[in-house]
């Protein structure tokens, strides 16, 4: 065995000085932070002198591990030592620090929370004092009200729950005023609290008729559904969804049909709705937490069992929160709504006596598993009778209580009245007339007010002063007997409409030329009409050299208007057999159909509305496919009155009705 001995360096070697006095300032630092070691330790090395001594010592002494102490040991020499024990040093020294800097922290966060809790419980004691403030009655208040309820044992068992939660929370922290919110929300909740329905069908009917003229297909489902419970005393509310243009009175009806039931009538306003939680809740986790529309509604109507109108339900969004046409499916659904489940409540809510009435304008735009949940009723528009009737029994009286203006000093005849409908309002519903009709009660105020006189019943040379020239006239629409020139019946979102198809030839090569903003399906109609009068050219007596020599133009007028569909499809066809023929068409007649190369006329739909654009146009003759003829038979007998309508099945017979013979 041989020792080894330590190497000292020279007595002047400054970089071994330097790292002594470090090595001891280090030392003696560690020491008065740490909490573990002898503050002694600091007097023995202050008092040794002699570099070696106070390095072995604080080598000897320092509780390092196993390998530390084993690179201290075998370092070749005592500068090798000393740099290595600086080293071990200083990374204690860090450490030290580091942990005394966790406890202080952690010491301070606990303080700062004993301080609120002490603060806290004087504030309690001082608000008991005073008689106010006691959390303890108010969550004792909510365990009264609860046994007043009507749930199930599932949901009171929720409730006991969550309010058991509350108690253990201390009223200063943000999640209390959460949970006090939601136990709030269950205890206003009007669950399996239902309003009587009044089952008087007499009244219900008559309600009905003060309230709407017409809208009689609505009116006959809605005492259906009344005679049912009636007779078996319990059914699964329906899902109805009225569709139509806009103004015909779809949202005002759902009012109605509460109070002729006797309940109460809430009303959500889907348009621009893109996010799910609109519909199933927000959960309670995340900051500013609501429950859905259709549990507010509920909360607001105090009832299990109100009228719920879901206005615009064909203008639903998909962002980026989801879908909410997705999300209403459950809703909407008989089979599944009676535990319907709504985030935020996070526990079943049965939404099987609640009466949904749906409103659209554009039943294309619903998506289709929504559709398919619910019962389609369409509302297509007034005709001009049923129109007068709403302004003098509805509107008139409106706008004159609206506006101040006494029932003696404004009256309008029918007359007057049709005049200002047809010939300022071009719409299927009423709400431009109402508009009409208040700016003639705003008129008739001012004159009440600058104390003018006026005869209390409105003259037609009134109507103009006050609403201008009429800017609807119906000769407009009259453009029976010119060449190329055929008229077109059109639906729109706003109701029934009229087109016009033009044509004309031009010299050039054959060139078929599309003019007037139309779509991919008016332009393939469009194609299919001339392939088709190309091959029937002989049946036609057109000269096939007029195919070469001539370019044929088709437009639609309005090109600021986009329009599309394949209604226009025979009333293209006739149009351009009229100009190769050079046949006129006949007068005040009207078509419309989709056609097939093969000369077949296909039927189409929006066949009301368009029947009530023909009536306001004036026109008296109707040509669609033989297949629309049950559409026909489903619509009123004073819809159709004064109108001839032939039913056709090819090309040929169109062309038949609608041409007069070659002159």
């Amino acid at each position: 065995m041989e020792v080894l001995k330590d190497s000292a360096p020279e007595k002047n070697n400054v970089e071994f000085n330097a790292l002594v006095d470090s090595i001891r300032d280090v030392a003696l630092n560690i020491i008065s932070i740490s909490s573990n070691m002898p503050k002694e330790a600091s007097f023995a090395i202050k008092n040794i002198d002699n570099p070696r001594g106070m390095i072995n010592f604080i080598c000897s002494n320092l509780d390092l591990a196993d390998a530390d102490r084993q690179r201290l040991l075998e370092a070749p020499g005592l500068l090798a030592r000393a740099r290595r024990l600086l080293e071990i040093l200083i990374r204690e020294q860090q450490l030290v620090e580091l942990k005394n800097k966790i406890q202080s922290k952690v010491k301070q966060d606990i303080d700062q929370q004993q301080k609120e809790y002490f603060l806290q419980q004087q504030i309690r004691t001082i608000q008991e004092e005073l008689g106010d403030g006691n959390d303890e009655q108010e969550i004792e208040q909510m365990r009264q009200q609860a046994k007043k309820k009507k749930w199930n044992k599932q949901t009171a068992a929720l409730f006991e729950k969550e309010l058991a939660k509350l108690e253990r929370l201390n009223p200063s922290i943000a999640e209390y005023s959460v949970q006090f919110n939601y136990l709030q929300l269950m205890l206003e909740l009007p669950w399996n609290k239902y309003t009587k329905d009044n089952l008087d069908l007499k009244r219900a009917r008559t309600h009905l008729d003060q309230d709407h003229f017409g809208l009689d297909e609505v009116k006959e489902r809605i005492l259906e559904h009344l005679a049912v419970i009636k007779l078996k005393g319990d059914l699964k509310s329906p899902i109805l969804c009225l569709y139509g243009p806009p103004g015909v009175g779809k949202t005002s009806l759902g009012k109605s049909v509460a109070d002729s039931l006797g309940r109460k009538f809430g009303r959500i306003s889907l348009g621009g709705l893109h996010d799910e939680a609109e519909i199933r809740g927000h959960r309670r986790t995340y900051i500013g937490a609501m429950p859905g529309r259709i549990i507010q509604t509920i909360k607001r109507c105090e009832s299990s069992n109100p009228v719920i109108i879901l206005d615009e339900v064909d203008k639903i969004g998909v962002g980026n929160h989801g879908d909410p046409s997705s999300a209403l499916l459950e809703v909407l659904d008989p089979e599944q709504n009676t535990t319907f489940h709504d985030n935020y409540l996070d526990t079943e809510y049965d939404l099987s006596k609640v009466l949904f009435i749906a409103t659209a304008n554009n039943v294309g735009n619903i998506n289709p598993a929504l559709r398919d949940r619910m019962e389609m009723i369409n509302i297509p528009g007034y005709i001009m009778e049923e129109k007068v009737e709403i302004g003098m029994r509805h509107l008139l009286d409106k706008q004159r209580e609206a506006h101040g203006v006494p029932a003696d000093k404004l009256s309008i005849s029918p007359e007057i009245m049709e005049k200002i409908i047809s010939e300022y309002t071009r719409e299927a519903g009423v709400r431009t007339l109402d508009k009409m009709l208040a700016k003639v009660a705003r008129s008739r105020a001012k004159s009440i007010g600058m104390e003018e006189e006026f005869d209390s019943e409105l003259s037609a040379e009134q109507v103009e002063k006050i609403l201008g020239m009429p800017k609807f006239l119906k000769d407009t629409y009259n453009v029976g007997g010119i060449l190329g020139v055929v008229t077109g019946l059109a639906w729109t979102e706003v109701g029934g409409d009229i087109l016009y198809i033009e044509s004309v030839l031009s010299p050039g090569k054959g060139v078929l030329n599309l003019t007037g903003n139309l779509g991919d399906v008016m332009k393939e109609s469009a194609t299919i009409a001339l392939e088709w009068v190309k091959a029937h050219y002989k049946e036609l007596n057109i000269d096939p050299t007029l195919f070469e020599k001539f370019d044929i133009n088709i437009h639609v007028p309005e090109g600021a208007i986009p329009k599309d569909g394949p209604s226009a499809g025979i009333t293209m066809m006739t149009s351009i057999v009229s100009t190769y023929t050079q046949r006129k068409v006949k007068e005040r007649i009207a078509m419309t159909g989709e056609t097939t190369l093969r000369g077949r006329v296909m039927p189409v739909g929006g066949i009301k509305e368009k029947i009530l654009a023909a009536k306001r146009a004036g026109i008296t003759e109707l040509i669609m496919s033989e297949d629309n003829r049950k559409d026909i038979m489903e619509i009123k007998e004073e819809y159709i009155k004064g109108l001839t309508f032939n039913y056709v099945k090819s090309n040929m017979e169109v062309l038949d009705l609608a041409l007069e013979k070659t002159f």
